[in-house]
């Protein structure tokens, strides 16, 4: 009979001692490789890629018919996947679209923009927590706030300078003539 708190043999209990540094320094090496992208603020097919590695890891060092170089491979072939997937949407704006989210304007010079808001599933509290985190103290001092396609917020000061225009010519729900 198994028992809860100790494995059947010391076997296993070894196995997981080499496998975890083993997969741990893989991780580390795969990840310096494919750059900082693989860590930084995540989009949804970032997010995707860690939950897998995370999935992999896990199933490397618990389960005894996945071998080191199975997961290693597993890894090593997410990470290539992810760093292809990156390179073809920074050339093909088509690809772009297709698996990065645009980012969403919530607030426009001193209006909330509820259709934005509700898509997104944001509240007016979240959206003046961002105004408050971004330093500002009264809406007033703001003249646009977008939810970015890695899930933060961008709040842009209130300027008649031709600069925070230009900083949100990519963003959906602006109109025309507050582009220019």
């Amino acid at each position: 009979m198994r028992h809860i708190f100790l494995p059947d043999t010391i076997e296993s209990l070894l196995r997981i001692a080499v496998i975890v540094p083993a997969i741990y320094l893989l991780i580390i090496f795969f990840i310096r490789l494919s750059g900082k992208r693989s860590t930084s603020q995540m989009n949804n097919f970032d997010w995707i890629v860690t939950v897998a590695l995370g999935s992999i890891t896990a199933s490397t060092i618990l389960l005894k018919d996945i071998i080191l170089a199975e997961g290693a491979l597993s890894i090593a072939l997410l990470l290539v996947l992810q760093y292809g997937l990156t390179f073809l949407a920074r050339k093909s704006p088509l690809v772009a679209r297709a698996v990065k989210a645009p980012p969403t304007l919530l607030f426009d010079r001193g209006r909330f923009l509820d259709d934005g808001m509700a898509t997104e599933r944001i509240s007016r509290k979240e959206v003046l927590a961002a105004v408050r985190k971004a330093g500002f103290t009264d809406l007033d001092q703001v003249d646009w706030i977008a939810l970015e396609n890695d899930a933060s917020f961008s709040v842009i000061a209130h300027s008649d300078s031709r600069t925070n225009r230009n900083a949100i010519r990519e963003i959906g729900g602006v109109p025309a003539e507050r582009r220019h």
